[in-house]
């Protein structure tokens, strides 16, 4: 952040962008099990959107503008709004994990990111299934419904559980994130599909996964998420390890411990089409 930014006013934009998140959550209560032929795709097979996504993203930016009215907003259904020339930006996600929402799988958030010259400085994630708040922001630690948490201490991938995401265009990419998929499911206790990049970095902060990677990903998506693991203690990188572009897509999000490790395999994963036939080939697992 700026010198000029005091933690004080870090804290209360924290507190703004919590209110806005539980706004948006209880919109999305309003329509959980309510949205027969209401589910809507954004021109690509299975970028879904509901009429729960766009009220609860009004609900977010009522809130968010009331109190920050000079603050910009990219959002995922409205676009970019206000004053994109300041230093700080608004990101928001009303509903990201729209496919699980729409098929009633309780596996959703409210994502709200803060950006500062485009580095992700304050996030909140909202569950409001499972009634889990979590925010952070740069130097004032992250927390899960007001409790400080942090990530785990697992130190091998092989007895660690990740997570990871496929992007909207895996059908017709090879670029697609099939093949680390398997290969990291091999190594390690098990890999997770969440469904929600929000949820998934912030399971990442608090310690019940141990890392994620994803490509495919929007700011929107991850702007949040990525200061709650870095606020709990755990480092979040490009694939190659160099800092974080939000615009790119990408992401690596370990412990810490796993992200060296985590990293060399995402750089040596084998085509998928070399796997299967003999298992004396397949990689093998560290103690």
């Amino acid at each position: 952040m700026t010198s000029s930014t005091s933690p004080e006013q870090l804290q209360q934009l924290l507190d703004i962008a919590s209110e806005a998140a539980l706004d948006g959550g209880a919109v999305l209560s309003s329509y959980w099990g309510k949205l027969a032929g209401q589910v809507e795709e954004k021109g690509r097979s299975g970028d879904l959107v509901t009429v729960a996504d766009r009220s609860a993203e009004e609900a977010v930016i009522q809130v968010l503008g009331r109190h920050c009215p000079d603050i910009g907003i990219v959002a995922e259904e409205s676009g970019l709004l206000g004053n994109q020339d300041g230093d700080l930006v608004w990101a928001i996600d009303p509903l990201d994990g729209t496919t699980n929402f729409a098929h009633q799988y309780p596996f959703s958030a409210v994502s709200i990111g803060l950006l500062w010259r485009d580095e992700p400085v304050l996030g909140v994630v909202y569950d409001p299934f499972h009634k889990d708040l979590f925010r952070a922001a740069k130097g004032l630690g992250a927390t899960r419904n007001r409790q400080s948490i942090q990530v785990s201490s697992t130190p091998t991938l092989a007895k660690s559980l990740l997570v990871t995401g496929f992007a909207y265009d895996r059908r017709e990419t090879t670029d697609n994130n099939y093949a680390e998929f398997c290969y990291l499911t091999h190594m390690t206790q098990g890999v997770r599909r969440g469904g929600s990049a929000s949820m998934d970095l912030a399971y990442v902060a608090c310690g019940r996964l141990d890392g994620y990677w994803e490509r495919g990903l929007s700011v929107w998506d991850i702007a949040a998420g990525i200061v709650l693991v870095q606020e709990a203690g755990g480092n979040v990188t490009a694939y190659d390890g160099g800092p974080v572009d939000v615009s790119s897509g990408r992401l690596l999000a370990t412990n810490g411990h796993l992200h060296e490790p985590l990293q060399d395999a995402l750089a040596h994963v084998p085509p998928l089409d070399t796997w299967a036939k003999d298992p004396s080939t397949w990689p093998k697992l560290d103690a």
